[in-house]
């Protein structure tokens, strides 16, 4: 399905990938911490809304 090649170029991606994004994230790790110090909040509303219109689905179902 996939050439020897492709295989290569996939684990080279990934890993070259997976390097940039930490160290970006090492950059802006204090700038996260200033700015987005509430943002899992806005995860947790998140979830319990899906998680109301769940419970609503399967009350109503």
């Amino acid at each position: 399905m996939f050439t020897e090649g492709q295989w290569m170029f996939a684990v080279f991606f990934v890993i070259a990938f997976t390097i940039i994004m930490v160290i970006s994230y090492r950059k802006d790790a204090k700038l996260h911490k200033k700015y987005y110090k509430w943002s899992f909040l806005i995860l947790i509303g998140f979830l319990a809304f899906i998680g109301i219109l769940f419970l609503i689905k399967t009350s109503l179902h």
